[in-house]
């Protein structure tokens, strides 16, 4: 269930989002409280599981995965079972970095990082496509990235309950 965030909290997870690294004091100083409240949001906001986790975000290119393809995928069915068996294999495979089961044309929509056009070639043929109940598969190459954004836009009006206390 969404939560109730008020003023603080979200210039909280604005900055939070930007840095998450950030000290406890800078934090405080940039959102207008002193350390220990600005500390008790962030601990409210970690346990209602607004902030799932904290990560660094790497350039794929420079740890040499500089192909980012989107693949379609259709299955042989769309019974549970199929489906998360191939849930279960998506996991398995860390060069799918986004997995996301779709409404409409295809089953799936695969976000994969590899080091070039032949390695995204031998993913998919060696490990994609060999998934039991795969019937075919898409793939679309972006041209350019316009815009990759990490942070989540916070809706300060959106009728939701409150953070516990």
């Amino acid at each position: 269930m969404p939560i109730k965030l008020d003023a603080i909290d979200q210039r909280i997870l604005r900055a939070l989002q930007v840095d998450g690294r950030r000290a406890n004091n800078e934090l405080a100083r940039e959102v207008g409280l002193s350390p220990s409240p600005c500390l008790r949001h962030v601990r409210l906001l970690e346990e209602a599981g607004v902030i799932e986790r904290y990560a660094a975000v790497v350039d794929p290119a420079k740890v040499g995965m500089s192909m980012t393809v989107f693949a379609r995928v259709w299955l042989t069915g769309q019974d549970e079972e199929q489906v998360q068996h191939f849930i279960e294999e998506v996991l398995k495979l860390s060069q799918i970095i986004e997995c996301h089961l779709m409404a409409g044309d295809c089953d799936f929509l695969l976000r994969i990082v590899a080091e070039d056009l032949e390695g995204v070639r031998r993913f998919q043929s060696e490990h994609l496509a060999r998934i039991k109940g795969v019937r075919s598969i898409k793939t679309d190459i972006p041209m350019l990235r316009v815009k990759a954004a990490n942070e989540v836009p916070l809706a300060p009006d959106a009728k939701v309950s409150r953070l516990p206390a």
